[in-house]
């Protein structure tokens, strides 16, 4: 992959390619923002009545805050009544249990969670998650009644040396084992290069969407076409307003998980005009 160094696509050039993916399929965009580690309660809640009744419908656009544990319960009751959705960044396998410091996804299901981030680099990377765990937290969030976004990406020593596309299908492989077609159509994938989180580099919206494609392909040799074409892929790695459009108008990128654009209420709600 490339890093964007080019200028920015025409509005011309971003029509014709929003033409093209209409033509190629029916999927709603999603678009997520990831708080990580950052804000108050009392801060998360302010950004939420800020944002909530400013965003498109959600028959134009899914979008969706992952919060923190801590903050997930006023998050929720703040989001009420609004089209904006509210996700959990993480989850454990088991519902309850000696399992210090960890949160059960039979908790998560009470508090009425759509989605779940599973599977983040920042998991995988700083906390050891491996796929087997991953996999173990993509089922039990399934079993309670919650979609995953699962975030799967290489590393810049993996992606030099050209195993891109074998990581990445490897991750999809482990982390989808044992759904059947119908959930892995009701999930979501995030595909988030390592090298592109929080660096300022990214893929170009082609790279990205190729190795997009790519994924989709797996999903559709390991769960079959309809899976395949049904299941949402965001690209997430430095997605910001100025660089979205260009992301969403590719065939196969159907949103964006995103990262530091999303902790201020201006900049995540600007990322919607791409979809209007």
């Amino acid at each position: 992959m490339g890093f964007q160094t080019e200028a920015p696509t025409s509005s011309n050039e971003i029509e014709l390619m929003n033409e093209e993916r209409n033509d190629c399929m029916s999927r709603k965009p999603f678009i997520a923002g990831n708080w990580k580690m950052h804000k108050t309660v009392e801060e998360a809640v302010q950004f939420i009545n800020e944002v909530k009744d400013k965003l498109p419908a959600r028959d134009v656009v899914d979008a969706a805050i992952g919060a923190s544990t801590l903050q997930l319960t006023a998050v929720k009751e703040a989001a009420k009544g609004s089209d904006l959705q509210v996700a959990a960044q993480n989850s454990h396998f088991e519902d309850e249990g000696a399992f210090t410091g960890e949160t059960s996804p039979a908790a998560l299901e009470v508090l009425g969670l759509e989605y779940v981030i599973l599977g983040h680099s920042e998991r995988r990377e700083i906390f050891g998650e491996t796929d087997e765990d991953v996999n173990k937290k993509v089922k039990a969030v399934v079993a309670h009644g919650m979609n995953p976004i699962v975030c799967v990406g290489e590393t810049l020593e993996q992606k030099e040396a050209g195993e891109t596309q074998a990581v990445v299908a490897d991750q999809v492989k482990a982390a989808l084992a044992g759904l059947t077609a119908d959930q892995v159509a009701d999930a979501v994938l995030a595909y988030e290069p390592l090298w592109a989180i929080g660096t300022g580099k990214t893929a170009t919206a082609e790279d990205a969407n190729d190795t997009i494609k790519e994924v989709r392909q797996t999903v559709a040799e390991e769960f079959g076409q309809e899976a395949a074409d049904a299941i949402r892929i965001q690209y997430g790695g430095s997605v910001k307003p100025n660089n979205i459009a260009e992301f969403l108008a590719q065939s196969d990128i159907d949103g964006a998980l995103v990262g530091g654009a999303s902790l201020e209420a201006d900049s995540f709600l600007a990322l919607f005009e791409a979809v209007k």
